[in-house]
This record gives C-alpha cells, sequence and structure tokens, in this order.
C-alpha cells in the first residue's frame, strides 16, 4: 500500500490502470482534454503489477482499474471521476492540484 501511495504523490494525476482496459482510457482522454498530463502505470506491464493491483483493492478501489489520484489524494475510479466531471468539479480539483492552469 506505502508502494501505491508513495507513486500517487509523485505527479499532480497519477491513473493506475491496464493497458487493455477501455475506461482507463477513457479517463486518461477525459483528464488530458482538460489540459493535464497524467502519470500513466499500467499495471500489466509492471513486474511490480499484481502487488500493486492488490494494494490499490486494499484501499477500498473496487473495481481496481482504473485508480486515480489527484493531488496525492486517491479521487476513485472512472466512477468517481466521471461524476466529478457531470457535477463540474473535476476541473477545481485538477487546478487545486497544479495539474492544469487557468
Amino acid at each position: 500500500m506505502d508502494m501505491v501511495m508513495k507513486l500517487g504523490a509523485q505527479s499532480p494525476v497519477v491513473i493506475f490502470s491496464r493497458s487493455t482496459c477501455c475506461m482507463s482510457h477513457t479517463i486518461e482522454i477525459l483528464i488530458r482534454n482538460f489540459g493535464a498530463n497524467p502519470t500513466i502505470y499500467e499495471l500489466d506491464r509492471l513486474s511490480s503489477g499484481r502487488e500493486l493491483e492488490r494494494a490499490l483493492i486494499e484501499l477500498g478501489c473496487q473495481p481496481s482499474f482504473p485508480a486515480v489520484f489527484i493531488g496525492n489524494e486517491l479521487v476513485g475510479g472512472s466512477n468517481e471521476i466521471m461524476s466529478l466531471n457531470i457535477r463540474g468539479k473535476l476541473k477545481q480539483l485538477l487546478i487545486r492540484a497544479n495539474a492544469i492552469w487557468v
């Protein structure tokens, strides 16, 4: 779990995903459309991927992909990110995390 938190804090926006996950790709594109440049960890391509996935599940990510950190905090998965976007709060969260500038 410590490794996930450490990786999640290395950039204003961090997405843990799988290379074959269409929802992970959708969330990445959504965040990039705001002008942010998220750090992406495709766990199926990392040697420590299974360990990181177990840690994400321990943190409450169900399903575990995508798992999005914004401003060093676990925001959640695709449902949470889409909900924030629909309510107009995702952009403000990205601004507060210094992931984008106005």
